[in-house]
């Protein structure tokens, strides 16, 4: 039989199953997932039905050798949280089963290898292909689990919660307190916030194997924006207790944590500010290298006014208050600074005294790119000064805006 009749002939059969599964005839449905599953193994979503049909027939044996097969295949192709998810599964089933587990942590520990330091992670805003499958020896590395040992991967997999969520259903609000974080097993959600007027507007989509929710979490803040699932939602969730329970046993969980909350708000500064969004991801990529982890208390002035700047910060953790002082003594205080904003590059790029002072309003942990590297990788770029003098003359409405809320742009991930 030829393929493309090969091919056919499945198609009907998994046809004929749906319809079989819908209609309560599981026996039969299970024939016809078997069928699949034999002449195409590498069709994983139909094995994972067979194990679905074996667990709902109560052969439990069964159910646990195929879901832990499927699981493997799904790790060794990339997908690791639909593997972390049956893993969860396969844990309802058999509580004394950590086997597969284990199997995931040595894995992906015997493939791990340093993280580039401070490299933007991809966020997608718009629905991505599956990435095709990866070799063993080359697996990909999946954010918060590719950098921790085994011991520290499979205490991670044991907190974690698994949430399904229909259509429409918001899975957190904006304005509340954020105690947890999610990774999208399978579905998709979008991120929206509330503007002015009560106007809602989608900011960003979110896809399979992407997480979102950590900048509360981290920061023990308010939620930046609300995240509703578009389609039948399943997901893994970690609360900040089950976190703070993770780092009392292992403190790298903690430090892969960090990194990633300060690679995702990197991320979106590079993507989201005016002038460096200008720039190559080869370019970002590059200048996100150069800048350096900064940490100073609170009282700390940062930019002082009429002075030369020397660096542009990017604030992680913490708050800033920025204050214009008039001719005649009179201060004028501006729109307090936050995790994720930007500041002193017009200072830096311009070579123009800081128009403002800005200082440490508690503690702040700061990514700092210094004048020399600003000229290295930005001043170099074609239409960058084009770029200045429109975002200097933006800067007054920017301004404006920001005193009601973080400035928004296109991809915007934070939660």
């Amino acid at each position: 039989m030829g393929s493309h009749a090969m091919s056919e002939t499945l198609r009907e059969h998994k046809d004929k199953a749906a319809q079989l599964f819908a209609s309560g005839r599981l026996e039969e449905a299970l024939s016809e997932y078997e069928i699949v599953a034999h002449s195409a193994p590498e069709d994983l979503g139909s094995r994972q039905k067979v194990a679905e049909l074996l667990q709902r027939l109560g052969r439990k044996k069964e159910a646990v050798e195929t879901y832990e097969s499927v699981a493997m295949a799904w790790a060794r192709q990339g997908w690791l949280l639909r593997a972390i998810a049956l893993c969860k599964v396969i844990l309802q089933l058999d509580s004394s089963h950590g086997r597969t587990q284990r199997m995931l942590a040595e894995l992906y520990a015997r493939h791990r290898a340093p993280a580039p330091r401070l490299t933007p992670a991809p966020v997608s805003v718009a629905p991505a292909p599956p990435p095709p499958p990866a070799p063993r020896d080359t697996l990909p590395r999946i954010p918060l689990f590719s950098q921790l040992d085994e011991a520290a991967f499979v205490a991670v997999l044991e907190e974690l919660a698994m949430r399904s969520f229909e259509p429409g259903a918001s899975i957190v609000l904006e304005g509340e307190q954020g105690s947890s974080m999610f990774a999208l097993v399978e579905g998709r959600v979008d991120v929206v916030r509330q503007l002015e007027g009560g106007i809602r507007r989608k900011v960003a989509s979110v896809g399979e194997g992407e997480f979102f929710g950590e900048m509360a979490l981290l920061s023990e803040g308010p939620r930046l924006a609300s995240v509703v699932a578009t389609e039948r939602t399943v997901a893994l969730e970690l609360t900040r207790a089950q976190v703070e329970r993770l780092v009392q046993r292992h403190p790298s969980v903690g430090q892969v944590l960090r990194s990633f909350h300060e690679e995702r708000l990197l991320a979106n500064v590079l993507r989201g500010n005016p002038l460096l969004s200008a720039l190559t991801p080869a370019q970002r990529e590059a200048a996100a290298h150069a800048f350096q982890l900064h940490t100073v208390p609170a009282g700390q002035p940062l930019l002082v006014q009429g002075q030369p700047g020397e660096a542009l910060y990017l604030l992680l953790r913490g708050r800033c208050r920025v204050v214009h002082q008039h001719p005649d003594g009179r201060e004028s205080a501006y729109p307090v600074l936050r995790e994720g904003d930007l500041f002193g590059e017009l200072s830096v790029l311009l070579g123009l005294p800081a128009t403002a002072s800005v200082y440490a309003d508690t503690p702040c942990t700061l990514l700092r790119l210094e004048r020399q590297a600003v000229e290295r990788h930005i001043l170099v770029q074609p239409g960058v000064r084009e770029a200045l003098s429109r975002l200097s003359s933006a800067r007054l409405q920017r301004t404006a805006r920001l005193l009601s809320g973080h400035e928004l742009f296109e991809g915007d991930q934070r939660v």
